[in-house]
C-alpha cells in the first residue's frame, strides 16, 4: 500500500514541477498527461530500486568527497534514463534541467513527508 501511495505522491510532484518549469523555463521539462506522470513514477521507482544502488557504489568515492551532494547528480542520471525510456511524452531538455528537477523532487518529497506523512503516522 505504501508503494502505491508513493507512486501517486511522486506523480503529483512530477506534475507540479512540470507546471512550475512550464512557467519559469518553457519547454525544458514536459509531461504529456497524468498517465505519463504515473508511468514515470513507476519507472523512476524501478530505476531507484535497481540502477541507483549500482550508481551509488560505482561513484562512492566522489559521493564521499562531496559529502553526498553527488547524489543529486545520480538522481539526475536516473531522470535522464527515465526520459530516454518514456520517449516524447516525458521530456527533460538537458542535464542541467535534470539536476534542477532532481533537486525540486527531493525538496517537494521532503516537504510532503514532513507535513503530511509524519503527522498521519503519529496518529496511528
Amino acid at each position: 500500500m505504501r508503494w502505491i501511495i508513493s507512486i501517486i505522491s511522486n506523480s503529483i510532484v512530477l506534475i507540479v514541477i512540470a507546471g512550475i518549469f512550464k512557467v519559469l523555463v518553457p519547454s525544458s521539462f514536459y509531461i504529456e498527461n497524468v498517465t505519463t506522470a504515473v508511468a514515470a513514477s513507476i519507472v523512476l521507482a524501478l530505476l531507484n530500486a535497481f540502477i541507483k544502488p549500482l550508481l551509488i557504489v560505482v561513484t562512492l568515492p566522489i559521493t564521499v568527497v562531496t559529502f553526498g551532494v553527488f547524489l543529486i547528480v545520480i538522481n539526475a542520471i536516473t531522470l535522464k534514463i527515465a526520459d530516454s525510456l518514456l520517449g516524447a511524452s516525458f521530456d527533460i531538455k538537458g542535464f542541467g534541467t535534470a539536476v534542477a528537477v532532481a533537486v525540486c523532487i527531493s525538496v517537494l518529497n521532503m516537504l510532503i513527508d514532513k507535513v503530511i506523512v509524519e503527522p498521519l503516522s503519529r496518529k496511528d
